[in-house]
């Protein structure tokens, strides 16, 4: 079994999905357009996307832009929480995605252990990055 994250966007989902690749260096393994599938959909919609896969450190993403009847809140249900092994990755990838965006919490270190910081990024979506020291 696995745990998936599925995001909706409201017909930005693309550029999203880019700035996020470029933000992790993920991969995005599957694109699906609207204009694909067989409930046909308007012209204004039919390069959006129905389904996309990416892989980001490691894990599954599913993308999706929100059908053309439905508007999306992102960002204010769920964080998306990142896990890092080094203090370079977690300072390069925070940057990355707090870029354009509202940092809510600093990377700093925590009381528990680890470098730790939230941000929100420029498409709304929380973020949560964390790297635990290593115990001395």
């Amino acid at each position: 079994m696995a745990l998936n994250i599925y995001i909706y966007f409201n017909g930005n989902c693309e550029e999203a999905m880019n700035f996020y690749k470029d933000a992790t260096g993920g991969t995005i393994d599957m694109i699906q357009r609207y204009g694909d599938a067989p409930m046909g959909t308007g012209d204004s919609y039919k390069d959006k996307i129905l389904h996309a896969v990416m892989t980001i450190y490691g894990t599954t993403v599913m993308f999706s832009d929100a059908n053309e009847k439905r508007h999306v809140n992102a960002g204010d249900n769920f964080s998306m929480a990142l896990d890092f092994k080094n203090d370079e990755d977690i300072t390069k990838a925070f940057e990355a995605f707090s870029a354009g965006g509202n940092i809510t919490m600093p990377l700093q270190d925590t009381f528990w252990g680890a470098k730790f910081g939230m941000c929100t990024d420029k498409f709304g979506i929380g973020w949560m990055f964390n790297f635990d020291k290593p115990k001395k």
